[in-house]
């Protein structure tokens, strides 16, 4: 299995996404969480998580209100 990441715009269109080809989702969800705020303040809005290409779930990259 291969897992990986998709990122978007807030428009919903995919935007180029840094080589994430991870050997388990807790691999990927690792390293998403390393570099989210990076991604989000390159225009990213949005992430993938895709196992085999078959999403798994998308979570926004907006950081929480305090």
């Amino acid at each position: 299995m291969t897992w990986t990441w998709m990122l978007e715009d807030a428009d919903g269109n995919a935007i180029d996404t840094p080589d994430s080809d991870l050997g388990s989702q807790g691999d990927a969800e690792s390293w998403l969480g390393e570099r989210w705020r990076e991604f989000a303040e390159q225009g990213a809005a949005a992430a993938i998580l895709l196992e085999d290409g078959r999403q798994v779930y998308r979570m926004e990259l907006s950081p929480a209100e305090e």
